[in-house]
């Protein structure tokens, strides 16, 4: 039995917590039961709202302001969807099973640190969001007696149907079907506009698996094209690349300043982060209390302050990002000559009379790689009105599913404009 974990609050008034919130992509959602309305009302989800989907994309897309709480919800939307549509077609779906595959999806993001790529390689060490995510809702869970605990279970793919595992996390799973609709509407970049309720309208169960039936097939095609340019448009545009690695490169020299006793302004949460080496090993309820207080806000403002420092190297890479005045970055198919990232730095010494180890925050080289589509994962299966079930590559008569199979790996360097 689920009861509100109001803490001792009095309810004067008892609320309605079946609201019906409106989505700019789905038009209206609702919300199903009162225990998904209190888990949208907990502070760790609404701090999704202050943590932006697309980090820092909007500097080049100026739409992409939408947040994780806004995907989130749209998850839960097309998750209860694919409810309905499984059940329509014969899978035995319980209530509980549906509450659990409404929260694991509405949860799954919930790890989510600001700007979150660019956190997981910088100020904490090798935690990435989906071990923090699960680390959420195992608190929450705690606050809310247990009531979580089958949609922990098939978040970690530990419960007996495989199925409802894959609604959550697959390559045709339904975070996917969000994101892609929903980054493709903000960006305005059309190539990623996917159907994604025909998709779902497409799925079925056989032998406790996800399949997409025969007509769905040019869905799947347009599907994996649509996600393999949007991973070159939008996510790997090099704008965007440049401001997440000047952004990595902000938070390790903030930290190496802490670590030399230096006083930086920021948020206390920012500050607890900076001072402490926090891996995996000491991750501890605590640490993740702090973590949750941190959010974009935290890092935007600090770079604000930051970009006065006294310290060339911090105050020159967070006035980049304040004022859009980023990196030159250039992308090819080879790898660039060592000469030629030698050469920049030499330059970049000669002009602001910096060390060679400074030097390095400003000139960076590093690989980008694009993959649609892994034939060496759980793969997208096609059932056929004879029943024969066949991976989505052998099932296309389009060659080029073939190639979005293969990943496609490219070279990037970064380097100061050289201004005459």
């Amino acid at each position: 039995m689920y009861i509100c974990p109001c803490k001792g609050k009095i309810n004067l008034k008892k609320r309605n917590k079946l609201k019906i919130l409106n989505d700019p992509i789905y038009g209206f959602i609702t919300i199903p039961n009162e225990l998904i309305f209190d888990l949208i009302e907990h502070k760790y989800f609404q701090r999704l709202r202050r943590i932006s989907q697309m980090g820092l994309s909007y500097l080049v897309y100026p739409g992409a302001h939408h947040t994780r709480f806004h995907h989130a919800l749209g998850c839960m939307h097309l998750m209860q969807k694919a409810v309905r549509v499984l059940r329509f077609k014969g899978v035995e779906i319980s209530e509980e099973e549906e509450e659990a595959l409404c929260i694991a999806i509405l949860l799954h993001d919930i790890g989510h640190g600001p700007f979150s790529h660019a956190m997981e390689h910088s100020i904490v060490n090798e935690v990435n969001h989906e071990s923090i995510s699960l680390m959420f809702m195992e608190k929450i869970n705690e606050d809310f007696n247990g009531s979580l605990t089958l949609a922990i279970q098939i978040f970690k793919g530990e419960y007996h149907r495989d199925f409802l595992h894959q609604l959550i996390s697959s390559q045709l799973d339904i975070d996917r079907l969000d994101y892609l609709k929903r980054d493709s509407f903000y960006t305005g970049v059309a190539e990623g506009n996917i159907n994604s309720e025909r998709l779902i309208t497409m799925l079925t169960v056989v032998n406790d698996a996800l399949v997409v039936e025969e007509k769905g097939i040019y869905s799947v095609e347009k599907f994996l094209l649509a996600r393999r340019l949007m991973y070159w448009q939008v996510y790997l545009h090099k704008t965007s690349l440049v401001a997440e690695n000047l952004l990595i490169r902000v938070l390790k020299r903030a930290k190496e300043l802490v670590e030399n006793g230096e006083k930086l302004k920021g948020s206390e949460a920012l500050q607890f982060f900076l001072e402490n080496k926090i891996t995996s090993e000491n991750f501890t309820p605590q640490v993740l209390e702090t973590f949750s207080r941190l959010d974009d806000y935290d890092i935007v403002s600090a770079m604000k302050e930051w970009s006065n420092s006294n310290d060339f190297v911090l105050s020159m890479l967070s006035s980049m990002i304040i004022d859009r005045d980023l990196l030159k970055i250039k992308i090819k198919k080879k790898r660039f000559q060592k000469q030629k990232k030698e050469n920049h730095i030499r330059k970049i010494k000669e002009k602001y009379k910096i060390s060679d180890e400074e030097a390095q925050y400003f000139v960076f080289d590093g690989t980008i790689s694009n993959q649609a589509y892994d034939l060496n994962k759980q793969n997208i299966n096609i059932l056929y009105k004879s029943k024969k079930i066949e991976d989505i590559v052998k099932a296309t008569d389009q060659f080029n599913l073939e190639a979005l199979a293969k990943p496609v790996t490219k070279y990037f360097m970064c380097y100061p404009k050289h201004k005459h």
